[in-house]
């Protein structure tokens, strides 16, 4: 089949690789405009063209799917429209224009999670399984008929980040044997099934540590947080980045909201147990050994400041 891809970030890369080096043509890659990125804020292009590129494939990168680029799309004649994390909405008459339509790789198990950060609200609502569906696109918010998934449990300490890599790599073999299927007529897509939940993109809210929770829920937000937005406690107004934490079974209670030093770790007192705070970055500063930190500060213990954090 002839395809237009369209995806943007880094979690598109894999299924851009795998579908160049199978039987199908595509005929361009969609992506977003270059982004500025860094303190120097130079434009860059998107992690999904800069591989494109590499790997000889046309590249567009228009502002809007406007009627402009709906007239190339016309003059492309693709058969299917292949959609991985694209990074904006595609609407009628650019749904209809590929002859089979646009399928999405989407990072859950739909209808679990539509929206833009499946990933990170799975792990935010302490799920412990995960997956990858292909669908079709329709007008709805990934509402369409899948054709596959695959289901994947959710590793105790994975983070938001080493999930979402985790599960570009598998998709990118579940989207290629669906692009099959369509091409030798064989793929059949089923109606989603069950209770519906929403996965909006996160804010710089949605990363605030609050220590009035249980132990288990102060991981899952800082997981979920990770890398992006960030997890973070507040100390006395500052943001203390929290890059990694742990369960510290053998641990004594701590007051909750309490940070001390107890046997070389640093500890944050929750409703339940205290977590230990491995990995950190203070204000201005670089992540560092979360202990080492603690260690430069001269303080005996503090108590992080209380944030509202959204439910």
């Amino acid at each position: 089949m002839r395809l237009v891809f369209a995806g943007t970030p880094a979690a598109a890369v894999p299924s851009l690789e795998r579908l160049a080096a199978g039987p199908h043509e595509i005929a361009t890659v969609l992506t977003r405009p270059d982004a500025p990125v860094g303190r120097k804020r130079v434009l860059t292009p998107s992690p999904v063209a800069a591989r494109a590129a590499e790997l000889g494939l046309s590249v567009d990168r228009p502002a809007a799917l406007d009627e402009e680029y709906q007239s190339r799309l016309r003059d492309l004649a693709p058969d299917l429209g292949v959609v991985v994390a694209y990074g904006a909405l595609l609407r009628a008459p650019v749904l209809t224009l590929p002859r089979h339509g646009w399928i999405n790789l989407h990072f859950s198990l739909l209808p679990r999670w539509r929206g833009a950060a499946p990933v990170q609200r799975a792990l935010l609502a302490g799920d412990r399984e995960t997956g990858a569906s292909v669908f079709q696109l329709e007008r709805g918010m990934d509402t369409g008929p899948v054709f596959a998934t695959r289901r994947r449990s959710i590793a105790p300490d994975e983070t938001a980040g080493d999930l979402l890599e985790a599960l570009a790599r598998d998709g990118a073999g579940l989207l290629a044997d669906v692009v099959d299927r369509i091409a030798d007529g064989t793929a059949v897509a089923v109606p989603q099934e069950g209770e519906a939940t929403l996965a909006p993109k996160l804010t710089l809210l949605d990363g605030a540590i609050d220590w009035r929770e249980p132990s288990q829920r102060v991981l899952d937000r800082i997981r979920g947080a990770t890398p992006e937005p960030g997890a973070y406690l507040l100390l006395g107004g500052d943001r203390l980045k929290v890059h990694a934490a742990a369960r510290v079974p053998d641990a004594e209670a701590l007051p909750h909201g309490v940070i001390r030093l107890v046997r070389g770790r640093l500890l944050l007192g929750t409703a339940d147990a205290p977590v230990e705070l491995v990995r950190v970055q203070p204000p201005g500063g670089r992540p560092m050994d979360g202990a080492a930190w603690w260690r430069g500060r001269g303080v005996d213990a503090l108590t992080a400041d209380p944030v509202e954090v959204p439910a």
